[in-house]
């Protein structure tokens, strides 16, 4: 099996990639800048960190955008962070068009729509996500279970059939979403311990 872990210049890549090879050895693990060897994998993982707009044009400037749209479309595919609001419309953040392959938009988080309690953005730490409904990933992974998160927006999904899972933090927000070959998340498994390495274990095992 081979999989490729996108790197535009922006993602957690090591930990991402080291990850991987710890849950699946045998896997072939590239991670690559290369449109021809992500297009050549059998399964993605698009990371990402940063600023949206950042991303969006290191994206672009490496040639990558019709690779990560082609793999979205038929690959088993996992957006991790940046790479999951990248995969919508358009962001709040710097006012930027996304690859538009989900329907809706990422908005930052905003005071006045988290309650009386103040919340300190960007929402940093362990936090609970709990099921929107059964999916492979989740196998064998507790409702409400804790995983770790880094982040000061959020997407906002057209379509609520979408949203995999939800976390609390002041409001509710979309932590996964999911669409046929497509699995994304806000947190980021790779930090996430025992939980995280399961969900990129069903990833690894997962034919969609």
């Amino acid at each position: 099996m081979r999989i490729a872990v996108i790197d535009y210049g922006m993602g957690n890549l090591r930990s991402v990639s080291k990850a991987l090879e710890h849950v699946a050895p045998r896997a072939r693990i590239a991670v690559s800048s290369d449109p021809h060897v992500v297009l050549a994998a059998d399964k993605v993982v698009f990371p990402g960190q940063g600023a949206m707009p950042d991303c969006m044009r290191e994206l672009d400037s490496r040639g990558l955008r019709e690779a990560v749209l082609e793999c979205a479309r038929q690959r088993p595919f996992l957006g991790i962070c940046i790479g999951l609001q990248m995969l919508f419309e358009h962001s709040e953040e710097g006012e930027v068009e996304g690859l538009r392959v989900l329907p809706g938009e990422v908005r930052r988080f905003r005071q006045e729509d988290m309650g009386r309690d103040r919340y300190k953005v960007p929402h940093m730490g362990w936090n609970e996500v709990g099921q929107a409904r059964a999916h492979p990933l989740w196998g064998g992974i507790a409702d409400q279970e804790r995983f770790y998160f880094v982040h000061s927006y959020y997407a906002v999904p057209a379509d609520v059939g979408l949203i995999s899972g939800s976390t609390r933090y002041g409001l509710a927000f979309s932590s996964a979403v999911a669409r046929e070959n497509i699995f994304a998340v806000q947190f980021h498994p790779e930090k996430s311990q025992s939980s995280g390495l399961r969900l990129l274990s069903n990833f690894i095992e997962w034919n969609p």
